[in-house]
């Protein structure tokens, strides 16, 4: 049998982790097994396990009692298989625990896709459900498997954002306000943002000191403010939030300085998760949670079914091939 190791994760606490070695149990009629050999790790892995309850994050590898598997988006190889349309061979881009293998469930198989059927996930948001057969995808797709794993989710949650935005007009904001703007999610959004000529809305990034240097040179803001500098912002110019960094302070603050001139507040990330808290009421639109899926929902109501992520896809690999010069990549290979 084979054996798989897996990184798990207090649900409670998650700081606290363990190492688990299984046995992985004869596949049954229609499934397979994916050796998983990359996977990215990033601030987006935070937030998955901050809302893995409210989303269902912890429920697409379920784990034991109070523990769960923090899901990642990574490449593997089908080593074994008993689904007869997804031979041994096929490689795959998708949602992986963080472990050396997972079993997976075809089904609505194409040449370039299927959907993991599980039982236990049919009730879990279906975007994270999908897997690409990365072999039938353009050849330059294929020589991006690190900035896919790295950037493209993150970057496809940018452009429903962005998309989310123009289709609701702003809001009627003239201003774009974006918490921990150097996160991935954060400076894929101000990308999109800055580089469409039908766009007039100012771009304005909230980060840390030190991660000034950083946006200067991806240059997507037309303004930058430092964490504790909010003041600045023009609080007279209707605004939209959109908060990647799950800090309470940072959105209150905001929230109290622009008043009724705050016309969304949309929170999307956790990259300062121990920062979380209770706002209590604040003046202006009241902070909603951003549900990319919805956004894809819609889309494929209104344009018809997987063009909404077509058009994800390829805004990521534009933003990617912008910066991917920007960015050092650390290989990590022992579990511990």
């Amino acid at each position: 049998m084979t054996q798989s190791i897996e990184f798990w994760v207090d649900r409670a606490q998650l700081r606290t982790t363990r190492i688990v070695r299984t046995e992985i149990a004869p596949l049954a009629e229609g499934e397979v097994l994916a050796a998983i050999d990359q996977f990215a790790v990033t601030s987006n892995n935070v937030s998955y396990a901050v809302s893995g309850d409210t989303i269902g994050y912890w429920g697409y590898y379920p784990a034991a009692e109070e523990w769960g598997k923090v899901p990642v988006w990574g490449c593997a190889n089908v080593v074994e298989s008993r689904c007869a349309e997804v031979p041994v061979g096929d490689r795959l881009w998708g949602f992986f625990p963080m472990a050396s293998h997972a079993v997976l469930q075809p089904g609505k198989i194409r040449d370039d896709q299927f959907v993991d059927v599980a039982s236990h996930r049919k009730d879990l948001p279906a975007l994270y459900n999908g897997y690409r057969r990365t072999k039938a995808e353009p050849d330059f797709l294929q020589a991006m498997e690190v900035e896919r794993c790295l950037f493209f989710p993150l970057f496809a949650t940018s452009w429903l954002i962005y998309d989310y935005l123009v289709d609701n007009n702003f809001f009627g904001a003239k201003q774009v306000l974006i918490g921990s703007v150097s996160s991935k999610t954060g400076f894929g959004l101000a990308q999109m943002l800055h580089s469409d000529p039908q766009v007039s809305q100012r771009v304005v990034g909230l980060t840390s000191a030190a991660n000034v240097p950083f946006m200067n040179k991806l240059d997507c803001c037309d303004e930058t403010v430092v964490y504790g500098d909010e003041s600045t912002i023009d609080v007279s110019v209707p605004a939209v939030y959109v908060d990647m960094s799950g800090d309470a302070r940072l959105t209150a603050t905001l929230h109290h300085l622009l008043g009724e001139n705050m016309k969304d507040s949309a929170m999307v990330g956790a990259t300062h998760w121990e920062q979380r808290g209770d706002t209590g009421k604040l003046p202006g639109a009241k902070p909603t949670f951003f549900f990319a899926p919805a956004q894809i929902a819609k889309r494929d109501g209104e344009w018809g079914p997987g063009i909404a992520m077509m058009k994800a896809m390829t805004a990521s690999a534009e933003v990617a091939n912008r910066v991917k010069d920007q960015m050092t990549v650390e290989w990590v290979r022992d579990p511990q």
